[in-house]
């Protein structure tokens, strides 16, 4: 294993591409399935991506950095923080993923509106109406998991490339 001192190569230039790319295609499907596909997200569900919304330019940054030949520990400290970052990702997911199990409890603000107006007949009365997505119900599973199942996955593999690359020694 090397150090964040050691020198880096495309190793590291081609993983903060990929972490880039990958990143920001899994918080726009995330998006997509949001506005195009009607999905609409929990207040864990937004939460879930703000480590992608960190991790994308921080990964631009460090292909940016790997590319023009920046110091290594610039370079291998932006593949830790993009690490990390999905480390957090994976810890909402799966804290995520347990409420929806009903493995814990979730939070106690999630999916809580004003009490709808009765006799009531316009468009700003209907809107009273909408009740959100509650954090504890799945909005869909696909082959047994749900999206925060899904992010899971997509976390963990991200967080195992940004370190291995982090800490990979040049292999050029």
């Amino acid at each position: 294993m090397a150090s964040l001192t050691a020198p880096t190569g495309r190793t590291q230039t081609r993983a903060a591409i990929f972490l880039a790319v990958v990143m920001a295609a899994t918080v726009g499907g995330a998006l997509g399935f949001q506005h195009l596909g009607g999905f609409i997200p929990c207040k864990l569900c937004l939460e879930e991506r703000i480590p992608y919304y960190a991790g994308v330019p921080v990964m631009v940054l460090a292909a940016i950095s790997a590319g023009l030949r920046w110091p290594p520990i610039v370079t291998r400290g932006l593949l830790a923080i993009g690490g990390a970052l999905m480390v957090w990702s994976l810890y909402m997911a799966v804290y995520h993923s347990g409420v929806e199990w009903k493995w814990w409890a979730g939070p106690t603000d999630c999916g809580v509106v004003a009490s709808p107006s009765t006799g009531g007949k316009g468009i700003l009365d209907a809107l009273n109406t909408f009740v959100p997505p509650a954090c504890d119900e799945a909005a869909g599973r696909f082959l047994g998991l749900s999206f925060a199942g899904w992010n899971a996955v997509a976390s963990l593999i991200l967080a195992g490339v940004a370190w291995w690359s982090a800490f990979q020694r040049k292999c050029d």
